[in-house]
């Protein structure tokens, strides 16, 4: 390994434990503070930690290797991804930012949710903490998928243990590293290294196609037109081959943004409602760029590897790839440091995420009501970690696909909190027990259409993704359970509007 990739990662890891130094200075002083960073983030870390903890090893392994291998019909996903991450930006921040002060002061989605539905209060609770608990040990564990494959691709050299061995260093490094500035810093530290982090990625997303573009003889996109069209004569169509069943799998990806936790608990942090809009033009613009940009590699980059006869055996390491073979070792380490920041951002926020509702909906509700705010923050440190080594050991197989294993969390959020997330913000009339019906329909349905296999293969023809039966029937569920039940006034009006009456 060269010494200008180890100065460039060396700065980026002090960068990263110089931030979690700061927020613990600054904002881990009481519960509020360690989970939410006292509800001050400004629109533009609100936006970036945002985007960031969205995107994770997908955006720079996951998403290129698709196009890499597939072609340009790949991109519908970043097409449904890019729609649902700005309605959700639309529809749920502004009301949930609003609506989690209102009721309480909420700090966690399950605490909001049994304040907003006090007469299912404890089933909500405990229900939704266990679905964020399970569903992001699997979700961490596709972060550090990512990062065994980062190291064992690009650091096996230092201390080669053969593949497995290299893989499992690169999970331990991978997770040692954010825990470090995780459970120091809490939310803060999350969101501002998130920040900096979206920052590094975007940067590194518009300098790697540029420069597979013309490298290595090219000729720019005409070039590579040419060569991809040897390839595949329809590698750049974005309909080829694409059936309707396949295409909304792909662009269905977006209804799970209501439902994601990492992700809308930014929306509660924001300083003030009236900054939503700004937040979501900042997080909506980098998202077009990071998402154009990672569909230049994929494509790019397989272009660039069919003209130089290059083996990529693993297509989800093509960036790893091009960053190694095509740039002075500081920038790749800069590169490297981009896609370290990509998985480490999102891994950091699922984590504290994880650890909030452990604390808050596990620990406080059934151990220790009267908690301090000092001994709640130092149980959120311990589930932290807690946390953190069961993902590793999911992550423990080094075949294990990134973009697998993100789809199967990725629908599980979205199915069992996107329409529970969606209705309980804009629809007064809805229960409490129709909140249970749907969070419960939501996980369950997702979970046997994974377990049977139809993500796969359905009715003899390609796979459904989970997510569009898992959220179809939550929604069901909530909308026909409530208006069989009482909603007893749960909904509680703005101040100087008159509550609906109940049916």
């Amino acid at each position: 390994m060269q010494i200008g990739i180890w100065i460039s990662l060396i700065l980026y890891f002090g960068l990263m434990l110089g931030i979690g130094f700061y927020a613990w200075r600054k904002s881990t002083s009481n519960s509020e503070e360690y989970m939410l960073g006292g509800r001050q983030l400004s629109p533009s870390v609100a936006a970036l930690s945002a985007g960031a903890s969205d995107m994770s090893g997908w955006l720079l392994l996951g998403l290129p290797g698709a196009l890499y291998a597939s072609g340009l019909v790949e991109a519908w996903i970043g097409i449904g991804l890019f729609v649902g991450a700005f309605l959700n930006w639309i529809i749920v921040a502004p009301r949930l930012r609003e609506q989690t002060e209102r009721y309480d002061n909420s700090l966690t989605i399950p605490e909001f949710l049994a304040k907003r539905f006090p007469t299912r209060a404890f089933a909500l609770r405990t229900i939704s903490a266990i679905v964020i608990v399970v569903f992001f040990a699997v979700y961490t564990a596709s972060g550090l998928v990512a990062g065994g494959k980062l190291y064992s691709s690009a650091f096996g050299d230092l201390i080669d243990l053969g593949n497995a061995g290299n893989y499992q260093i690169g999970i331990w490094l991978t997770l040692g590293i954010v825990l470090a500035y995780t459970v120091v810093g809490g939310f803060l530290a999350v969101s501002l290294t998130d920040f900096v982090q979206g920052c590094i990625m975007m940067l590194a997303l518009v300098i790697m196609p540029l420069v597979v573009l013309y490298s290595g003889q090219g000729g720019g996109f005409d070039q590579a037109e040419q060569t991809l069209a040897g390839v595949d004569p329809n590698f750049l169509s974005l309909t080829s081959g694409l059936t309707f069943v396949g295409f909304l799998s792909a662009v269905t990806w977006g209804l799970g943004y209501f439902g994601q936790p990492h992700i809308i608990v930014r929306f509660m942090a924001v300083r003030r409602v009236e900054d939503v809009p700004t937040a979501r033009n900042i997080g909506m613009s980098w998202m077009a760029i990071s998402l154009i940009g990672a569909i230049g590699v994929g494509v790019f980059g397989r272009a660039y590897a069919v003209r130089n006869g290059l083996d990529v055996q693993d297509s989800e390491t093509i960036f790893i790839v091009l960053a190694d073979l095509l740039f002075h070792p500081l920038i790749t380490g800069f590169l490297y440091a981009a896609l370290l920041a990509a998985i480490m951002s999102t891994i950091s926020s699922q984590l504290l995420v994880s650890s909030s509702s452990l604390t808050e909906d596990f620990y406080r509700l059934f151990f220790r009501r009267n908690a301090s705010d000092r001994e709640i923050v130092t149980v959120g440190r311990i589930a932290v970690l807690a946390v953190g080594l069961v993902a590793a050991f999911i992550a423990g197989n080094p075949d294990s696909e990134v973009l697998g294993l993100v789809a199967n969390a990725w629908a599980g959020f979205g199915a069992a909190f996107g329409p529970l997330i969606i209705l309980s913000l804009t629809w007064d009339r809805m229960s409490g027990t129709g909140a249970v019906a749907g969070l419960v329909t939501g996980a369950v349905v997702v979970g046997l259409w994974i377990a049977l296999g139809f993500n796969s293969s359905f009715l003899g023809g390609p796979g459904v993704y989970e997510i569009i039966p898992g959220f179809i029937a939550a929604f069901l569920a909530i909308i026909l359970v409530s208006l069989a039940t009482q909603s007893t006034n749960e909904f509680r009006p703005l101040p100087g509007r008159e509550p609906q009456a109940a049916e």
